[in-house]
């Protein structure tokens, strides 16, 4: 097995490291041990149990239906939700399982989610996963290490080869809003080519209630080729290769290039922000650490 061409799941365990400077968010005094229940509603509350309606109780609260059937006015009860749910979507397209520095973007986007995978374990956080599959079902939440593994294992398997079956990003996200709860943090590993490929309009719901990050993961070749003639192969899943000699010496081609690898970069940059959506260049030569930053960052305005 070559370095950095195929993830393995010793090298996503080692990351766990990389996550150890993140400081865990500030909690209360008293922890989120508290059994108390609140008849206020905020985010990243969920309904416990109803009582008979007292003196000072919301009236936007009330449990109308207990209330037909009990003929006493009730309230419905919320407690916090202990743990917050990290989701990690992995982009699984084939302009993914290239690289030429370091590592394959394949592989750099095995390692940017288990950096993702052991901060918010760290934090406290389920951690969940799933790619753009209508077969495969997404790794279930899991908190703890046990978590941890079954997510990292499956980033080694998406990201070891293309899966035959990709139905792409926005298969993936339209799964995602299904599992996503508000507080929810979203972590999406992608190719900025499937990025662009979404509609702005598909963000803001994923926004509203949820911590959205985006990871670009790029190749330098991509970014800053050199005015060279390059020879390339293209093909892949069924589709017969041939090579390609391609001049990017001439300022036509040099353009095309531009066009198809850094302006959806740019792209992104420019306009995701504008939408709540946290987002980075990651190069394959870069510390696959070196997003964590972004985590608990405010919003953009």
């Amino acid at each position: 097995m070559v370095d950095g061409v195929v993830p393995t799941l010793a090298e996503l365990v080692a990351l766990r490291g990389a996550a150890q400077g993140r400081r865990p968010p500030k909690r209360g005094r008293h922890g989120t041990s508290g059994h108390a229940l609140s008849p206020l509603r905020g985010r990243g509350m969920e309904y416990a149990e109803s009582r008979e309606y007292a003196q000072g109780d919301d009236a936007r609260h009330i449990d109308w239906r207990l209330t037909a059937r009990s003929g006493k006015p009730h309230t419905k009860l919320f407690q916090a939700e202990r743990e917050r749910l990290t989701l990690v979507v992995a982009d699984t397209a084939l302009a993914l399982y290239f690289g030429t520095r370091t590592r394959f973007k394949s592989v750099q986007a095995a390692r940017a989610g288990a950096v993702a995978v052991w901060a918010s374990v760290r934090d406290g956080d389920r951690v969940a996963a799933l790619r753009g599959s209508l077969k495969e079902a997404p790794v279930p939440p899991a908190a703890g290490p046990r978590g941890a593994l079954r997510v990292l294992d499956a980033l080694t398997r998406w990201y070891a080869a293309a899966p035959e079956e990709d139905a792409g990003l926005g298969v993936a996200l339209d799964h995602a809003r299904r599992l996503l709860r508000p507080g929810s943090r979203l972590v999406v590993l992608a190719d900025p080519a499937s990025i662009a490929a979404l509609p702005a309009e598909r963000w803001p719901a994923l926004t509203m209630h949820n911590e959205v990050i985006v990871l670009l993961i790029t190749d330098p070749l991509e970014q800053r080729p050199p005015q060279a003639s390059l020879p390339f192969v293209s093909g892949g899943r069924g589709v017969e290769s041939h090579r390609v000699q391609l001049d990017l010496a001439v300022s036509g081609q040099r353009q095309r290039w531009r066009q198809e690898f850094v302006a959806p970069v740019e792209a992104a940059l420019a306009q995701l922000p504008a939408r709540g959506v946290r987002v980075q260049m990651l190069s394959t030569d870069a510390p696959s650490e070196s997003w964590l930053p972004l985590l608990g960052r405010a919003r953009a305005a």
